[in-house]
């Protein structure tokens, strides 16, 4: 039997980049006219928003609110009010050698812009970084997930009905649609998702030479120091890990804890959990994500096996589910690779040294988590764990502000966005001096005489 190959369908971004080389995404005007449009066009498509990242994810409204059309209002929101003083050259203070000249800096679009997203975040990390890169007047491609496909689907009416297809266009398809996309000739490519096809983005995008964001992820760790508020630092952990069935890029991948406040913290992790879902955990609470799909799924089954179930490890593959879990003595793949799921492993730790070498023993995470009374002991972490974002007591809360960049270091992500972050990423910081013709001094040409040497040791210090 012969087998059917579905072609690729290929992109021609000659008519964007006419439009975009046209100047039409330039004037500030057009920008706050058309994020203005999309505000409202997203505040007008809620309910199916909601409802689509409700079939994908099984996400609840709150939730489906909060972490995703809410976040990208926020974002529209503020970056509106701000935009008109972004957009204006900055002047400098010229160096001896400009003067009499004026030193300004130009903030100005890079230009046909790629931005693929995962399936975890489906709205708001396809939206988001689009905001960013329309208020910077680029004109852009998103790439959204084939596994939240309903969300995809509302995604796309709503781009079409706000934009014109030469200014923003959606390119649905799979993961060899992903990779067709990747090898057009881009201005900047945005990328969230593994840091596996992350590195092999940046593997494609560096033999041309094209810049690029990588928002990746890693094991980030929460710690629990002894002088911590352990009911409070237990229901904060349990939030910002069982949030979307732990499907969060940022969420606590681990908890280590002092070896003293171990049964006490365990206790009170099952008991915020509780609190939050009920004691029936055997079937899926109404509050509660599912997993996105089949494999994944299995996956996290599997590495249910590489720990101690202390409470939870309910499953149902019918119904995609896995309750929060919490696991002592881990092993193998939990330890070594990002979980992205509601499996939590505790770890006890002696000194914080023990802990400090426990993280160190990766990459720098995405985040760090450090729940302590103290300010020394905070600090003491901050210092020796480097990450893409920290919270004090808290998790997952750092991300909630446009006014504060969101990226990672090494492994778990190259570049930042948010906010002005998300203005300046797709934009490029370009320098003029603009010299004056009244005035044309002798020293800059030759012949370079003794004299002229003087004066230039002395000029540059």
């Amino acid at each position: 039997m012969t087998q059917v190959v579905t072609p690729i369908p290929s992109l021609d971004i000659t008519p964007l980049r006419t439009f975009f080389n046209e100047g039409g995404t330039r004037p500030l005007k057009v920008r706050l006219q058309y994020l203005e449009a999309l505000e409202k066009a997203i505040q007008a498509k809620e309910s199916l928003i909601i409802e689509a990242l409700r079939q994908d994810l099984g996400k609840s409204q709150f939730e489906a609110y909060a972490t995703e059309v809410g976040f990208v209002l926020d974002e529209l929101s503020y970056i509106r009010r701000n935009l008109p003083s972004w957009v204006r050259p900055r002047r400098l203070w010229p160096s001896l050698a400009q003067l009499p000249g004026q030193t300004e800096l130009r903030y100005e679009p890079r230009g046909v812009v790629l931005i693929l997203s995962p399936w975890n975040y489906p709205f708001q990390l396809l939206l988001s970084p689009l905001v960013g890169a329309i208020a910077a007047g680029n004109v852009v491609v998103l790439k959204p997930s084939e596994f939240a496909p309903a969300t995809a689907k509302v995604v796309e009416a709503l781009i079409n009905e706000v934009f014109p297809p030469e200014y923003v266009r959606v390119v649905q398809g799979d993961a060899k649609v992903a990779a067709a996309l990747v090898e057009e000739e881009w201005d900047y490519i945005f990328f969230t998702g593994s840091t596996r096809i992350g590195r092999l983005i940046a593997e494609v995008a560096a033999k041309r030479l094209i810049p690029y964001t990588l928002e990746l992820g890693g094991k980030s760790p929460a710690i629990v120091e002894a002088d911590a508020a352990i009911a409070l630092a237990a229901r904060r952990i349990a939030w910002g890990k069982w949030l979307n069935a732990g499907q969060t890029c940022i969420a606590p991948d681990y908890v280590l804890v002092q070896e003293s406040r171990l049964e006490p913290f365990l206790q009170a992790l099952k008991e915020a959990t509780h609190q939050f879902y009920g004691s029936d955990l055997t079937r899926p609470p109404a509050d509660y994500a599912r997993i996105i799909h089949a494999n994944h799924y299995n996956r996290l089954v599997r590495l249910l096996q590489e720990g101690e179930v202390v409470f939870g490890g309910h499953v149902d593959a019918e119904a995609l589910y896995i309750s929060p879990t919490v696991l002592l003595s881990p092993r193998g793949e939990l330890l070594e690779e990002e979980i992205f799921g509601p499996l939590l492993p505790v770890i006890p730790y002696s000194k914080p040294e023990d802990a400090v070498a426990f993280v160190r023993r990766l990459p720098p995470p995405l985040a760090v988590y450090v729940f302590s009374e103290s300010p020394e002991w905070q600090a003491y972490y901050l210092d020796r764990l480097p990450s893409g974002g920290a919270c004090i007591n808290d998790t997952l809360i750092h991300i909630a502000s446009p006014r504060l960049p969101f990226g990672g270091v090494r492994q778990s992500g190259i570049g930042r966005y948010h906010g002005w972050y998300s203005f300046e990423t797709f934009s490029h910081a370009r320098a003029v001096v603009k010299t004056p013709t009244w005035l044309d001094l002798p020293l800059r040409y030759p012949p370079y005489t003794s004299l002229k040497q003087r004066l230039l040791r002395w000029l540059l210090g």
